[in-house]
């Protein structure tokens, strides 16, 4: 059994894309949280998503301040996503529970105790759900969808998958590898770990700096990387169940289609060179028949390969030693 949360050691990863106007106040928030609630919070460690605006020199500025616990900060090059800044923070963080929120001061730190309880009762990962929101509706509708589709495509039954407020065991977020936006399906890679995922309803502030990054375009992402999560979970070691389950029911409705028509044609029922019904079967097929083949060389290259690291973005750290740059 792992170590009551209550009594662990605490990072906080926070990734910041453009938020030079809330990030001083959010740390400070953070602060007053973890000496009010009394856990033992040793870092708090502030990705800056390759930002253009002062968050990288609001962030120098709070280096100044001695208070504890210590801030330690990443820039990086540019704007790799927030799954990757998450990654590059999970990677340093050296707490036996990380705790992430979102910079924008939407998210309360002083809830994270009642995260710690929740991961006391035996929980790995304890997402939290904005159950009342405070965005505009071009941004809550889109969520709303995509939890609602997300909990049915993966068996998860939990209401809010991409809310930023999370808390973790550290063995959880240093087993995933994460990349596009996957972040958002966290929750989903951890229980297909054999990780036990907990939801609890968490206040949600209006936002006090700046606009929303999010909106319907990333729903549409989000959609395909849905379609990543269960190719690399449910169907890591079966792809060839994802891709050639598909191609047999393209292959059969092609082949019903096509029968249906060579009957017509025995039966001398009428010319069937030009019905629309005969392209549809050609093509079914031919689809049925490329997503057999994909997912048979799928199969062969996953027992083949391995997957690469990918290309580091990191330009510049404050706060780290040389012992653990490179997450020690």
């Amino acid at each position: 059994m792992s170590n009551p949360a209550s009594t662990a050691t605490i990072s906080i990863v926070v990734p910041a894309f453009n938020e030079g106007e809330s990030i001083s106040e959010l740390i400070g928030a953070i602060r007053a949280a973890g000496e009010e609630a009394s856990f033992r919070l040793i870092e708090v460690i502030v990705v800056d998503d390759g930002s253009t605006d002062g968050t990288w020199a609001a962030l120098e500025g709070a280096m100044g301040d001695r208070n504890t616990p210590p801030l330690r900060a990443i820039r990086l090059r540019r704007n790799c996503g927030k799954a990757f800044a998450l990654g590059e923070g999970f990677k340093v963080a050296r707490g036996d529970v990380v705790v992430t929120l979102d910079a924008d001061l939407q998210d309360d730190p002083s809830e994270i105790g009642r995260m710690l309880a929740k991961l006391d009762e035996g929980f790995d990962v304890v997402s939290g759900w904005k159950q009342v929101r405070q965005d505009p509706p071009g941004k809550v509708l889109p969520s709303k969808l995509f939890n609602w589709v997300t909990a049915r495509v993966s068996g998860l039954r939990i209401h809010d998958f991409n809310c930023g407020f999370k808390a973790y065991r550290a063995e959880v977020v240093k087993s995933l590898r994460l990349y596009g936006e996957l972040h958002r399906y966290i929750p989903v890679l951890a229980d297909n770990l054999g990780y036990r995922v907990a939801e609890i309803p968490v206040c949600h502030r209006a936002r006090a700096y700046g606009r929303s990054k999010y909106g319907w375009e990333r729903l549409t992402r989000g959609m395909l990387d849905l379609f990543t999560v269960m190719a690399t979970t449910r169907y890591r070691a079966r792809p060839a169940h994802l891709f050639g389950g598909t191609g047999l029911l393209l292959g059969t409705a092609g082949f019903v289609q096509l029968g249906y028509l060579t009957v017509l044609w025995f039966f001398r029922e009428g010319p069937i060179g030009t019905r629309p019904l005969l392209f549809l079967g050609i093509l079914c097929v031919l689809m049925g028949a490329q997503l057999v083949s994909f997912g048979l060389l799928a199969e062969l290259f996953i027992r083949k390969h391995g997957v690469s690291d990918g290309v580091l973005y990191v330009a510049e750290r404050l706060g780290f030693s040389g012992d653990d740059r490179d997450g020690g």
